[in-house]
């Protein structure tokens, strides 16, 4: 794989996105990664509505062999999500489990108008049909399931990917 600079990924995805969206299209991050990146992503883009975030652990269809997220977070969606222009925003894209998840999570809120999908970056691996309508790069080819692409975030802010040998 080669070295993936998450910063200059993150500037491409805010340049994917700006002429797609208006001052009243809403994101949603998915905790913990997703959450990061919608919050840089919100304050470039200059968005009104306030950012929401995800908490998917008692969406997942694993939730019964895998059990609860050590930690779970809370799950905050401080807009009207009825007939709303709605952006779910994770870091990396693997099997479509998280996303499917976080949609039925977001659906329980209302029904909003379009739904769009932005990540940092397509690992390959897909499960479900899911697709991402904004992505900063694709792998050209899928990680091993041994292996996961983390988003970290320094004290200073700055994103970084690392992979992870499991």
């Amino acid at each position: 794989m080669p070295n993936l600079d998450a910063e200059a990924l993150c500037a491409q995805l805010i340049e994917q996105m700006r002429p797609q969206v208006s001052a009243d299209t809403a994101l949603v991050g998915i905790h913990t990664g997703g959450v990061w990146l919608a919050e840089r992503l919100h304050q470039a883009l200059g968005l009104k509505q306030p950012l929401g975030a995800i908490d998917v652990s008692f969406y997942r269809d694993d939730y019964g062999s895998k059990g609860l997220h050590p930690q779970p977070q809370r799950t905050e969606i401080p807009f009207n999500v009825e007939g709303a222009h709605v952006i779910i925003v994770d870091d990396v894209l693997y099997t479509g489990r998280t996303t499917r998840a976080a949609l039925n999570e977001l659906f329980d809120f209302g029904r909003p108008a379009c739904v769009e999908l932005a990540v940092l970056v397509d690992r390959g691996g897909r499960e479900l049909p899911i697709g991402a309508r904004y992505c900063a790069h694709t792998l050209p080819q899928p990680l091993p399931a041994s292996q996961s692409l983390q988003l970290e975030r320094a004290e200073d802010g700055t994103f970084a990917l690392r992979l992870i040998d499991a």
